[in-house]
């Protein structure tokens, strides 16, 4: 693979500015050979354009540009895989055709890649530097980012920026990637959940002229969910954990006006029944998701066979013996919750229900079926992976007719799985 920087460029009808780009783009191969590469490829991939974006391009070809059309638009990040796929070069990078991207920051950005090994460099627009970022998509970049930064545990200031640098190889583990709008939210994603080595570079932004073929909202909701959506792949309790948390609050709150009219001595309270069933209903459904999301974090780790974060702040939420003490806590829950439920038959005494006794019955029982079926779920995936190592063991110890060298290859096969699970379920 040539070790040369390969610029792909998606161009959609963009007769206005494409020429700009590649004349701004062709003056930087001096610096770029000047930090120890052996040149540039630039690679226009015309999308299905209309208008005259293919034909200008046309022009350039003698000056080494590399075009590329589709037939058909196949949107910006599918413009982008085909670009990756025809580039020559160990290091991928990408801006628009629009020239809101500097392409004069390129350099900077492959120095700082080589001086900090980085796998994947973000510009990032909302670093410092002076932007014409129009405001509803600042905020809602600066949103977004948020929301990668919580999800990752990692602070990335520009998640949905356009102009990158990667090396080839990460494609592998970037992969898949959509086509639409949302191609550069879900990398950032992946890429911190990969565990690549993610930093920015600040960048200037100036806003096009004409019409934005973004939406802020069509598009808008589409980055949210491909980004919850990405990130529920890799770890869902973190995701799942943050709404448990959402949930438990709003049950405390609902829970206030009722300890208050407890505590004035307020003897009818029947009006205050809806506060306690909005808060019971809160407490099981953080429950509910909390306690299936470690289990699908479960399911994640022996599929990706490596750690996952588990904690909102990126340390484990519970231990593997704290985990199997689900079911204990499960069982003991449904004791009390049965205990409740006598205590409120005798108070009653044949008169009205102590619901203030009952609902909490029902809630504790809820909960302990709950918690005792993950249990079952956890214990039942620890059992498979122990199989699994086990019977790799067998396979070597029953295996007295292979030559030594293929034994010792075995024993390290063993290990490495044995190591990989381990460290999924931490």
């Amino acid at each position: 693979m040539s070790n040369i920087l390969s610029i792909v460029v998606p161009a959609y009808n963009e007769e206005d500015g494409v020429a700009a780009v590649i004349d701004r783009t062709l003056t930087i191969e001096p610096e770029l050979r000047k930090l120890g590469l052996d040149g540039m490829e630039l690679i226009i991939v015309d999308d299905g354009s209309k208008d005259r974006t293919a034909e200008i391009v046309k022009s350039y070809i003698d000056r080494g540009v590399v075009l590329i059309q589709h037939k058909k638009n196949r949107n910006y990040g599918g413009a982008l895989k085909t670009g990756f796929h025809h580039a020559k070069g160990n290091l991928l990078a990408f801006m628009d055709a629009d020239g809101t991207y500097p392409p004069e920051y390129f350099p900077r950005m492959v120095q700082a890649m080589f001086e900090q090994n980085a796998d994947l460099v973000i510009g990032s627009r909302m670093a410092g530097v002076e932007s014409d970022m129009p405001l509803t998509r600042r905020i809602g970049n600066t949103l977004f980012a948020g929301l990668v930064t919580m999800i990752g545990n990692i602070r990335i200031t520009d998640s949905a920026s356009g102009q990158r640098i990667l090396k080839r190889e990460v494609l592998e583990k970037l992969y898949p990637l959509p086509d639409g709008l949302n191609f550069t939210p879900v990398m950032s994603t992946r890429a911190l959940h990969e565990e690549l080595k993610m930093i920015e570079v600040p960048i200037r932004y100036e806003e096009r002229d004409g019409e934005s073929k973004l939406s802020v909202v069509r598009d808008g909701l589409r980055f949210l969910f491909t980004i919850l959506g990405t990130a529920a792949t890799y770890n869902p309790v973190r995701l799942l954990g943050g709404l448990a948390v959402i949930a438990m609050i709003l049950a405390v709150l609902a829970l206030i006006p009722w300890f208050i009219a407890y505590n004035s001595g307020v003897q009818d309270r029947s009006g205050y029944t809806y506060f306690v069933f909005i808060a019971m209903t809160g407490i099981i459904t953080a429950v509910n998701l909390f306690s299936m999301g470690t289990a699908f974090n479960w399911i994640v780790g022996l599929f990706h066979r490596r750690p996952v974060r588990q904690g909102l702040f990126g340390r484990p939420i519970f231990s593997k013996p704290m985990e199997m003490k689900f079911g204990t806590i499960g069982a003991a829950l449904i004791v009390f919750g049965a205990v409740l439920f006598i205590v409120a038959l005798i108070a009653s005494r044949g008169g009205n229900p102590e619901w203030v006794l009952l609902v909490p019955s029902a809630m504790f029982v809820i909960t302990g079926v709950q918690l005792g079926t993950v249990w079952m779920i956890i214990k039942t995936l620890a059992t498979l992976t122990q199989r699994e190592i086990k019977a790799a063991g067998d396979l070597i110890a029953n295996d007295e007719n292979d030559e030594n060298a293929v034994v010792i290859r075995r024993t390290n096969e063993v290990r490495k799985v044995t190591s990989e699970i381990n460290k999924a379920l931490v």
